[in-house]
């Protein structure tokens, strides 16, 4: 079966023709040959603690995100393929307002982080999901799935109302965003990049091992610019900047949410890092666990790469916005 979209709905969303190459692939490769250049003409560099510090935390990110960001790719192969388009229109809801609340609530079943969200949301643009039931699922499913829950309450012991308050808080701004977009997304803001076309005669397990090949070559570049970012962010951001503000209730919140955009921990660990940020207030700490599978540096780069840099540019400071004020009511109320 061809993997060939649906024509978008007037006013929706545009699916982009497949260009040849990759522009994510050559800054991986850009990347690689700098270092490689690097390491032979200045060594030295390489032995410097703050450099050694910066290739740390860039390695563990993107080590840490590779696995979900391949099961993301996987599945988004998956529905691409085997999944014929009429499915989704027989789950959900004709109606995109009453389809945003369901695909929000079906994040709870993806085991995985946000680098799996994005391309299984793009996938499901593609199949002909309205955009705003898939970006409420990219927003839920790294905030409320159940491995994701369950780190919750291991970092918190004795604390269940952290998890409720995560629960609820990143549901709403799923709700929240995809009801935004029903109200004021535009179609020209958002370009979904073709998926992998089926070759005539081509079977569906080799047309399942194409998509996966292209996507993950694709995504994998914008996840390396995103680990840089988080990476160079993280090395000359001082650790003493966080200590002279946890004190104040406002400052508190702001720094913490954009630490938690700066770090861009997976949402599975995140938990672990918000427990150990004990001069904080519980509600600042819910912030940081409700902004970062929302937006942080690489899912910035990987929704640019997945739906264009016009709807990440847009997208990216209100879900920011969204989600702060999402956790700071949810806390003012559970925490």
């Amino acid at each position: 079966m061809s993997s060939t979209p649906l024509p978008p709905a007037p006013g929706d969303v545009a699916v982009e023709p497949r260009r040849r190459g990759s522009r994510s692939g050559d800054v991986l490769m850009v990347v690689l040959a700098a270092m490689a250049v690097l390491h032979f003409v200045r060594p030295a560099v390489f032995s410097e603690p703050a450099v050694q510090a910066w290739s740390t935390v860039f390695v563990a990110v993107c080590l840490q995100a590779l696995p979900f960001l391949v099961l993301g790719v996987l599945l988004s192969a998956a529905i691409s393929t085997f999944v014929p388009a009429s499915f989704f229109s027989r789950v959900l809801p004709r109606s995109p307002v009453a389809a945003v609340p369901v695909a929000g609530l079906a994040g709870a079943v993806l085991p995985g982080c946000e680098c799996a969200s994005v391309p299984v949301a793009g996938s499901l643009v593609r199949r002909g999901v309205t955009p705003a039931a898939a970006l409420a699922f990219l927003l839920s499913a790294p905030a409320i799935n159940p491995v994701v829950l369950v780190a919750t309450a291991v970092a918190f012991p004795g604390e269940p109302q952290m998890v409720l308050a995560r629960f609820v808080a990143s549901v709403l701004v799923a709700l929240v965003m995809g009801w935004l977009w029903v109200s004021f997304g535009r179609g020209d803001w958002l370009r979904v990049r073709e998926g992998h076309v089926a070759a005539p005669g081509e079977s569906r397990l080799e047309s399942f091992r194409s998509a996966v090949q292209h996507d993950l070559l694709h995504a994998g570049g914008f996840l390396v610019v995103g680990g840089l970012t988080a990476a160079t962010l993280n090395t000359v951001v001082p650790r003493a900047w966080l200590d002279a503000v946890a004190d104040s209730p406002v400052l508190s919140v702001l720094v913490l949410a954009a630490l938690a955009v700066v770090l861009a921990v997976c949402s599975e660990a995140d938990a672990f890092v918000a427990a150990s940020l004990v001069g904080f207030s519980p509600t600042a700490r819910l912030v940081f666990l409700v902004v970062g599978p929302a937006v942080d540096v690489k899912l910035i780069a990987l929704q640019a790469g997945t739906f264009g840099p016009r709807f990440a540019a847009r997208f990216a400071p209100v879900t920011l916005v969204v989600a702060v004020l999402a956790a700071v009511g949810v806390g003012a109320v559970l925490l």
